[in-house]
């Protein structure tokens, strides 16, 4: 029976590690990061990858940093013959990667060389890319650098965000990697050198990123809320009020108010000029300290703030 020890964190690797475990592999460990505190109350959570490993009474280690830590050679001693990665979230020192007698490899969400890096989702839908998937490859030192195995893709929709498209390559990465391994154990596949010159980075969204520019066509406007929704969230000042944009939609039609300027307000609606004449029609929203909220419910208490021809952002 092929030997494994599994690396990862967030909800996406969750149902990949399942599938390992379902489909006979021996998981002798799960690295995973440290319990962190989640929500208003603070309330500390194990990762959704360690839940998995518990129910299977398999070992759990959660280093802090992998690099160096007594972690890093209990792997080490454990000798598997696999090391599979997926969304993790650390640098693995080429002496782990070493550790492991078949190889070291990774489920990453992108298609390769396209977004090397910790946000391939975020980008691919704030670039208005269409298409995205999963790549499954060797381990190097080197971020995301490695020979490539096999890859696998997927469509992005007008109203998919990063949750759902998670959602949807995780189950892609899950079926991707299950029908690689036997052929990856015999011995029996071809990777592909990345090509250099088309490599793209997706370094960790900054919370500079996180706020929305209204100089910016609607288009590009929908793309950022979708491409930060439901982490980390996009966010723009509305009458000086610091407010997260969880949805919006791009109006079919144009105007000549300036960007940040009320187009039209109902009891059901708020539209704000974006740039080049285009309108962005606000969804949901969540101003601070309140919950999220829909358009109507936030212009319930809110309608006399707004005017036609008011100017209520100006900070895009």
């Amino acid at each position: 029976m092929t030997s494994v020890v599994f690396m990862g964190t967030p909800a996406f690797s969750a149902p990949i590690l399942e599938a390992v475990i379902a489909n006979g592999y021996d998981v002798k460990a799960v690295v995973t990061q440290p319990d962190r505190p989640v929500g208003r109350k603070r309330v500390l959570t194990p990762t959704p990858v360690k839940e998995v490993a518990l129910a299977h009474e398999i070992e759990v280690l959660q280093p802090e940093k992998i690099s160096g830590s007594d972690e890093m050679q209990r792997v080490i001693d454990i000798n598997p013959d696999l090391i599979i990665t997926a969304a993790f979230g650390q640098f693995l020192p080429t002496k782990l990667l070493n550790a492991a007698k078949i190889g070291a490899i990774n489920v990453h969400a992108s298609l390769l060389p396209k977004y090397r890096g910790g946000a391939p989702v975020h980008y691919a839908i704030m670039n208005g890319d269409e298409k995205t998937g999963v790549s499954i490859m060797y381990m190097v030192k080197k971020m995301d650098a490695g020979d490539v195995i096999a890859v696998a893709e997927e469509p992005i929709t007008s109203t998919d965000n990063v949750g759902t498209m998670f959602d949807k390559l995780s189950v892609l990465g899950r079926d991707l990697l299950i029908k690689t391994l036997p052929d990856l154990i015999a011995g029996n596949v071809t990777p592909v050198t990345q090509d250099e010159a088309l490599v793209t980075f997706s370094p960790n969204i900054s919370p500079e990123q996180e706020q929305l520019d209204f100089n910016q066509p609607a288009q590009v406007i929908d793309n950022h809320v979708r491409g930060l929704y439901p982490f980390p969230t996009a966010y723009t000042v509305i009458n000086g009020v610091r407010t997260k944009i969880q949805g919006v939609q791009v109006v079919n039609e144009m105007t000549t108010q300036s960007a940040g300027v009320v187009v039209k307000k109902t009891k059901h609606a708020l539209w704000i000029a974006a740039g080049a004449g285009t309108i962005i029609s606000l969804v949901n929203l969540q101003p601070a300290g309140k919950p999220k909220m829909s358009i109507t419910d936030y212009l319930n208490g809110n309608l006399a703030n707004f005017t036609e021809g008011q100017q209520v952002i100006f900070n895009g």
